[in-house]
């Protein structure tokens, strides 16, 4: 009985220690966050996110006096999969609109209020939140400034609980495999070629809503990935009016160096899984078999999902409400950490 109990208590460790810790433990003491004002030109905006090294900014509405959305490769996509026409057309809405004018014309009459959480919040309410809603930044957001502090992603929760990993008693399940624990994706994958036509993939990050699309040769071997954040280098580049070329092609332009695809095996423990994808720095494994022929994607949200939610037992509902903010603040005044910069970007 002891041991039984001894077990049960250790399974929910991940969540207990989520639990115990707040959103302000994560927030670095030094960081960057970019800011656009609302009326800033769309094109502007994402040349922002590449001279900045950011991949998402939060959206700053002067009139309402509050932040009321996110900025982000998805919306890049999004513009050049509406809007291209072939390499001879000028795309006019990525050159001339302003950030509000997309998002009315994009959202229409969907407009939400945005998803974000506040410091004092714990780190699992961030990852329920994370995962409830489907996204993969979640603002932090004091609720008595209004102040944006930091942009929380799976990607910082998962390596801020590695590192007291080795301080806490394992659970079982970190000892048994993928295939065990059914962690991952494994119908109908989403992947293209290498002779994909870029605006082809694009339209697949549009219509399947993944993050990333694997590259696979006619013989259903993984050769490379394309996420979303290659396709920022288009603006970096400045070639978006080209998408007609291949994915190999744009692949060769890619700003960082690459180390080819991270990938695992069905058969692999959930521990030694959690070290890789920590460790590679990477958004999501691509599960391959004996002869690297994809078969799965294990992305950083079916990991916490496995390591936080499942031993939590079921979803804590009514989180998370909108936060609203007063109408005499700043544009914005950063954060409560130690030594932050703030760059506010507005026309």
């Amino acid at each position: 009985l002891l041991e039984k109990s001894l077990s049960e208590s250790e399974r929910d460790i991940y969540m207990r220690f989520m639990k115990c810790h707040k959103c302000y433990d994560i927030i670095p003491t030094s960081s960057k966050l970019v800011v656009f004002d609302t009326t800033l030109q769309v094109k502007k905006a994402f040349f922002a996110l590449v001279a900045n090294g950011v991949r998402a900014a939060p959206l700053w509405e002067s009139k309402k006096q509050s932040f009321v959305g996110m900025l982000t490769i998805t919306d890049f996509i999004n513009i050049l999969t509406r809007y291209y026409k072939s390499p001879m057309v000028q795309i006019y809405e990525l050159e001339e609109h302003k950030i509000e004018t997309w998002r009315e014309l994009y959202l229409q009459e969907t407009f939400k209020p945005l998803v974000n959480i506040t410091p004092d919040a714990s780190i699992f309410d961030a990852v329920y939140s994370l995962i409830k809603n489907k996204i993969h930044r979640l603002p932090v957001i004091d609720p008595v400034s209004g102040n944006a502090l930091y942009i929380l992603t799976h990607k910082r929760i998962l390596k801020f609980l590695q590192l007291f990993l080795c301080e806490m008693p394992m659970p079982a399940f970190m000892k048994q495999t993928l295939e065990v624990l059914g962690v991952g994706t494994y119908a109908n994958i989403a992947f293209i070629h290498p002779d994909t036509p870029l605006i082809t993939a694009l339209s697949v990050f549009t219509h399947r809503r993944v993050s990333a699309l694997p590259v696979v040769d006619h013989n259903g071997k993984v050769v490379d990935i394309y996420s979303k954040f290659d396709v920022i280098n288009l603006a970096a580049e400045k070639t978006y009016n080209n998408l007609d070329l291949t994915v190999t092609q744009a692949l060769r332009h890619r700003c960082q160096y690459f180390e080819g695809v991270v990938k695992c095996n069905k058969i692999e423990t959930l521990e030694t899984i959690v070290d890789r994808i920590v460790k590679a720095e990477v958004h999501r494994l691509v599960v391959v078999d004996e002869g690297s022929r994809i078969i799965g994607i294990v992305s950083l949200s079916d990991i916490l999902q496995t390591l936080v939610l499942t031993p939590a037992g079921r979803p804590v509902l009514g989180l998370f409400p909108f936060q609203s903010f007063s109408e005499n603040h700043l544009i914005i005044s950063m954060s409560s950490a130690e030594n932050p910069t703030t760059v506010i970007v507005h026309s």
